[in-house]
């Protein structure tokens, strides 16, 4: 069984994180009934004896659970939410040692996260990756989780990004970016999601983003279901799969409902790492199937069914039309539109009791609405993973790699320039050591490039080479 690492990297990071180790604690316990460490386990969880010191052996490898670290570093250069997860529920989970903490922030801004804290916790840093690394029998894969918006995500993540391909250059880096919206409340946020960028499209192996406004859009939308009345839809009081404590309730920070969704997409991608399944796809091969050329590595994901906090009762829906809601926009954790786009592969990655005939038959169904790369008509990969998740009977995530994501970069080169052409805001960054006027129209330049090149696989719509090579449905 292979192990991954998880990054939490800024205030948005850690919170998602923690919404992540939460359900996958509950997800694993309510399948685990036992109490026994697992493979399923040890692929995001190491099982520690603490009447034992860290000197000694100390890492339980089978048996009865005694204690459940995740595999996880936690990284804030402001320390509140950190804090606050060590005062809460999931204190235990987390080793102390794998914690890196400042006090003073960012300040919204990408160079200070990047170029001052980098430097300054680089010996830190690396120390507690090397450790997490240690741990693991067989890593596959490191997890990075932070915001583009701040500072501290933004900079220092992209950071830690760049040390993890130093470091471990044979390791998969995963890393769930999480885009601010256009009304964004950080106004110095074009400068650091197109900074970050350029990290992002150098460094990745492949990125998954996901922009807030689109997680306001599902949490409406979820509400509006849960609360109508309509299509039978129950919220049940004792949740199975609510993260916090006590029953749902309308009182709920926004944000949680939405770093729980993230969250599920999480779930949902790791759960071939973490259960078995007839057809299960492995972390590395999203990235053999998904990403043709080394910088297209942005994927659109899409989830069904939705949920956030609340375990909600809707009917059972039917399998053809989770397909089709997996290739609605209403279920994209971005905004674009791949349905007028060109696909350059296609990710299904299912749970629950499905057959693969069933994915075969849905792949056929929905391809006539679907234009792939000529060179690759048939770029669909499948996963099926037996156990669903908890309070469901299966579930559907669905991952593109389409040139659509290219609106997502032209608005952010937009709200960029708008910006740059004031020179709005540019003393703060500049004033910071190895910040300089290069580092902005680099990373402006290397955006430009990359959505340059969705656009010349985009003239290509609507073109077929008789004799091109074709991938089968990989199975």
């Amino acid at each position: 069984m292979t192990q991954s690492v998880v990054v939490q990297v800024g205030q948005c990071g850690n919170q998602v994180g923690c919404q992540f180790w939460d359900l996958a604690l509950r997800e694993h316990a309510h399948i685990n009934k036992k109490g026994v460490y697992d493979e399923a386990l040890s692929s995001f969880f190491r099982n520690v004896d603490p009447r034992r010191s860290e000197g000694e052996a100390n890492e339980l490898c089978g048996g009865k659970i005694r204690s459940l670290k995740a595999r996880a570093v936690l990284i804030d250069m402001e320390e509140s939410v950190v804090s606050e997860i060590l005062q809460g529920p999931l204190r235990e989970v987390f080793d102390t040692k794998q914690l890196i903490t400042d006090v003073s922030g960012s300040g919204n801004n990408w160079a200070v996260g990047h170029k001052v804290y980098g430097s300054a916790y680089q010996e830190q840093i690396v120390e507690s990756l090397r450790k997490a690394a240690e741990h693991c029998d067989c890593l596959q894969c490191f997890f990075v989780i932070h915001s583009m918006g701040g500072g501290t995500g933004s900079g220092l993540g992209t950071f830690v990004l760049k040390l993890l391909e130093d470091e471990f250059p044979e390791v998969y880096r995963f890393v769930t970016s999480v885009y601010p919206s256009a009304e964004d409340d950080v106004i110095t946020s074009p400068y650091n999601s197109v900074l970050a960028m350029r990290e992002l499209t150098d460094h990745a192996d492949c990125v998954l983003p996901i922009e807030n406004q689109s997680l306001v859009n599902i949490v409406n939308k979820i509400n509006q279901m849960a609360y109508s009345g309509k299509s039978g839809a129950v919220i049940k009081q004792n949740s199975t799969i609510i993260s916090g404590q006590g029953p749902v309730n309308r009182t709920e920070k926004p944000f949680d409902a939405m770093n729980n969704i993230v969250a599920n997409l999480l779930l949902n991608l790791t759960s071939s790492a973490r259960f078995e399944g007839s057809l299960n796809m492995d972390l590395n091969e999203i990235t053999m199937n998904l990403v043709p050329f080394p910088r297209l590595h942005y994927l659109v994901s899409s989830l069904t069914p939705l949920y956030t906090l609340a375990d909600v009762n809707f009917p059972s829906r039917r399998l053809d039309q989770m397909f089709t809601d997996a290739f609605s926009t209403d279920h994209q954790l971005i905004h674009a539109d791949p349905k007028h786009n060109l696909y350059l592969a296609c990710a299904l990655m299912v749970r629950g009791n499905v057959q693969i005939s069933d994915l075969r038959r849905n792949i056929e169904r929905l391809k006539p609405s679907l234009q792939f790369v000529s060179w690759n008509q048939e770029g669909w990969k499948t996963g099926l993973c037996s156990v669903p998740p908890v309070g469901h009977s299966c579930s559907l995530l669905a991952l593109a790699n389409n040139t659509c994501i290219k609106s997502t970069f032209v608005d952010l080169r937009d709200r960029f320039v708008k910006l740059y052409k004031k020179k709005a805001h540019l003393h703060h960054y500049l004033q910071v050591d190895g910040m300089e006027q290069t580092c902005f129209t680099e990373a402006i330049s290397s955006l430009s490039s990359l959505m340059d090149e969705y656009s010349q696989l985009d003239a290509t719509r609507g073109l077929l080479v008789p004799d091109a090579p074709r991938l089968n449905i990989a199975t």
